[in-house]
């Protein structure tokens, strides 16, 4: 294999490029396959040189490597050692560690919120055996697997009971179809927004068995254009936070003790989708203030619906928060139970609620908090730390600077947080090679290409990383120079 340029390369490159990738009969035929085929099932050996195939494939086709015939001897072995990692007890699973150094936060890619360690260990002792996750202990009857977490949520938001299923688009979903299903569900134009995956707030309610009407204008939503909207038909009034965009300029919407007030005159059901609704003032972090959950129930929403591995930093969970009654409704709904949240989200979750109890000590314990509220000196020590880790490595040249972070996952779209960054060159290997390199380590390691550098930023980066981030790219040049 030979690095690639920083210039786009053409189609009759990439293709002759494709072409001299080797077929998998032929690499069957090596002696190394052939090593592998006597340790493992031959149909498993065939798979992982396909998946190895592949991965090199679109490596080639994103311009990242380049191939030529004078390569075939190293492109064979490369390819064989790829399949055999992913053939080894410890190399065989898709989904393994990765060291985010991209600056994002919550990284939907990567998994959004890495867990507090008091989770982790609740997931383990919950997945290693038995649990009462539906048995009443006390009573020796059957229980609900709710009970778990559902007194922590109405003391720390306020609300008179709780429900939580596997993901927010699943509480929004089923929030709509249990309270607005057959009826109007009224929703401000400037909030008809569309997150990953194209979840979409018109589909959603239509899935949901509702009709969706529109109300006010993309910039401008007044309270008397929900009032104008009311019909014998609507059942709810939705309110959307604007989780990955804003509007600014010239707009106003409504409040929402306002809103609360419209809809229990004319006898609707408020409901807010929180989005990464947080349990935290943010402020208090140093960071711009978020809507609260508590602040949302306090200021008269009926139910509240927010994810669980966001802002609040837990494992993927959709959360309702409100009254009783309608919560009630919710449960009863048959929709609940092809949504419902398994034993080990809740262990994780119940972990990180009670987390929230200790103020003093929440911002320390919860990672996606600590990232966040991380101050810049230790920002600088990180860096600098990193920086001399990777100097030591020859044929490297390191850079420190400032940068930005994000949060990420549809949290804080306009919060842009300083932080500092650490940049590689590799001489004689191009940056997009570095990085795909990288990527295919043990533990991957995965940046951000800027500037033609690959960029670390300090922040998504723990202590412990560091020593592995240097192990990495050492083994990794180590590899190129002798291919």
């Amino acid at each position: 294999m030979t690095a690639t340029t920083h210039q786009p390369r053409s189609r009759s490159a990439k293709v002759a490029a494709l072409r001299a990738l080797p077929q998998v009969q032929k690499l069957m035929e090596s002696r190394a396959a052939r090593d592998l085929a006597a340790r493992f099932p031959r149909p498993a050996v065939v798979d992982a040189i396909r998946s190895a195939l592949a991965t090199m494939r679109r490596a080639v086709l994103a311009g990242e490597v380049s191939l030529d015939g004078s390569c075939a001897e190293t492109l064979t072995v490369s390819l064989l050692e790829t399949a055999r990692a992913a053939l080894e007890p410890t190399g065989h699973r898709h989904l393994r560690r990765v060291i985010n150094g991209t600056g994002i936060i919550i990284h939907t890619n990567l998994g959004r919120a890495p867990l507090a360690e008091p989770a982790v260990a609740a997931v383990a002792e919950a997945a290693a055996g038995y649990s009462n996750l539906e048995f009443d202990l006390e009573g020796g009857e059957r229980g609900s697997r709710y009970q778990a977490v559902t007194g922590l949520l109405c003391e720390l938001t306020g609300a008179e009971a709780a429900l939580v299923v596997n993901n927010n688009a699943a509480a929004v979903l089923l929030a709509v179809s249990a309270i607005a299903g057959g009826g109007e569900a009224l929703v401000s134009r400037s909030e008809l927004v569309e997150i990953g995956g194209s979840f979409r707030v018109p589909d959603v309610i239509r899935q949901g068995g509702g009709r969706l009407v529109e109300v006010g204008t993309t910039n401008r939503t007044r309270t008397s254009d929900y009032q104008a909207a009311i019909t014998a038909e609507t059942r709810a009034i939705l309110k959307v936070h604007q989780s990955n965009y804003r509007i600014v300029g010239f707009t106003s919407a409504p409040a929402m003790a306002d809103l609360a007030a419209l809809a229990k005159t004319r006898g609707l059901v408020l409901m807010e989708d929180l989005g990464s609704g947080t349990l935290l003032d943010l402020a208090s972090i140093g960071v711009p203030h978020e809507p609260t959950v508590r602040e949302s129930v306090a200021a008269g929403a009926d139910l509240v619906m927010f994810s669980g591995d966001k802002l609040l930093g837990g494992p993927q969970a959709g959360i309702v928060v409100g009254r009783a009654d309608l919560i009630a409704v919710l449960k009863a709904h048959p929709l609940l139970r092809a949504v419902r949240i398994d034993k080990l989200s809740l262990a994780a979750l119940e972990a990180t609620l009670r987390l929230y109890r200790d103020p003093d000590r929440l911002v320390a314990s919860v990672p996606v908090l600590a990232m966040l509220a991380a101050p810049m000196p230790d920002l600088e020590r990180r860096a600098g730390q990193l920086a001399a880790l990777l100097g030591e490595i020859g044929g490297l040249e390191v850079t420190e600077s400032g940068g930005e972070s994000f949060s990420g996952g549809g949290s804080l779209p306009e919060t842009a947080l300083p932080s500092r960054l650490v940049t590689l060159r590799a001489h004689g290997l191009s940056t997009g090679e570095l990085a795909w390199r990288l990527r295919l380590h043990r533990p991957a390691v995965v940046g951000r290409i800027s500037g033609g550098r690959l960029t670390l930023d300090v922040r998504t980066l723990r202590d412990g990383d560091l020593a592995e981030i240097a192990g990495a790219v050492g083994a990794v040049l180590a590899k190129a120079g002798s291919a």
